[in-house]
């Protein structure tokens, strides 16, 4: 008992009231540093078998070459950690991951690398908060030493959900922007004798360079169409996978003429003068919401020098004027 004293003692003494709290961090984190290996470490794969076993083929020399059953990119795979950073929830993790995907993030260890992301940025600006503690070398309250350690490890958490959402938006409004041009594009193709299918496919080939995020798309559900894949759930797809109201329409507006029975160029020549219409209101409405935006602008960077230019001579006069009366 007196030893647990004497150590508590003299932690305070080196380290400062914090030092207990440094001291357990510290073992923690190399615990966990140990336990990363042990973790990482992975049993013998079974379809390796399968490579030694019958499937392989011969080379020139008679040697007999196993075949690469997967493929394997040469990134570092969180795959194996599953378990610990992807939601275990089925509702969050969709939710998660359809984030992911609206943001351009569609690899299948998405969800993992986030939340890696995540973990790891929190525990990175923890650690240096804690160095720069040290470094300091002072004695510091309980709230500074919240200040320096848990702010950095909420930012560095909470900075990859930030740049996820801001990804998204930009993404979504990239599909909303280019969305009424690719759309008279493909009204032009169904009304040369196109089928909807081959439309879809030359504008995802025709707007490539000037917006990738729509050619995404377009590429995605004529891939899918070729495949086999019903056109009514690719479409309704599509609409999830943008997250904008106005493919959301579009994606109605085709299912329900194709489930009606009625003219595709018809429709989508309406629909395109509904989006042109609803673009130019935007702009519009872009261009009455500025004045406002400016008036602070102008508040802060016009007024105040118009005040300066025609007050100050007046100061400057009357304590002049006041100066030489006291003299």
């Amino acid at each position: 008992m007196n030893a647990i004293s004497y150590s508590y003692e003299f932690i305070i003494a080196a380290l400062g009231p914090l030092g207990p709290l440094m001291v357990a961090g510290g073992i923690g984190l190399l615990l966990i540093i140990i336990s990363i290996p042990f973790a990482m470490k992975s049993g013998p794969n079974p379809f390796e078998r399968l490579g030694r076993g019958s499937l392989g083929f011969s080379s020139g020399d008679g040697e007999k070459t196993a075949l690469n059953l997967r493929y394997n990119s040469g990134k570092f795979d969180l795959s194996r950690f599953d378990q610990y950073l992807t939601p275990q929830d089925q509702k969050e993790f969709s939710a998660v991951r359809l984030k992911l995907i609206q943001a351009g993030y569609r690899s299948k260890s998405a969800v993992s690398n986030f939340a890696f992301a995540r973990m790891a940025g929190g525990l990175t600006l923890i650690l240096l908060g804690v160095l720069l503690m040290l470094l300091r070398g002072k004695d510091f309250s309980a709230a500074t030493a919240a200040f320096y350690i848990i702010f950095p490890g909420v930012i560095g958490y909470y900075g990859p959900t930030y740049w996820v959402e801001r990804r998204r938006q930009s993404r979504q409004e990239m599909v909303t922007n280019g969305f009424p041009d690719a759309l008279d594009m493909m009204l032009i193709c169904v009304e040369a004798g196109q089928s909807l299918d081959q439309a879809i496919l030359r504008v995802a080939k025709e707007i490539k360079n000037s917006n990738e995020a729509l050619a995404e798309e377009f590429e995605i559900v004529a891939n899918e169409i070729r495949a086999g894949k019903e056109r009514v759930v690719v479409l309704r797809d599509m609409a999830e996978r943008c997250g904008v109201n106005d493919i959301s329409a579009f994606v109605t507006v085709l299912v329900q003429s194709a489930t009606f029975g009625t003219s595709i160029s018809d429709a989508l020549r309406v629909y395109a003068a509904e989006m042109r219409d609803k673009r130019v209101m935007r702009a519009e409405e872009k261009a009455n919401v500025l004045p406002t935006k400016l008036t602070l602008g102008t508040m802060l960077f016009t007024v105040p020098p118009l005040l300066i230019i025609l007050v100050g001579p007046s100061i400057l006069d009357i304590y002049i004027n006041l100066l030489g009366g006291g003299v």
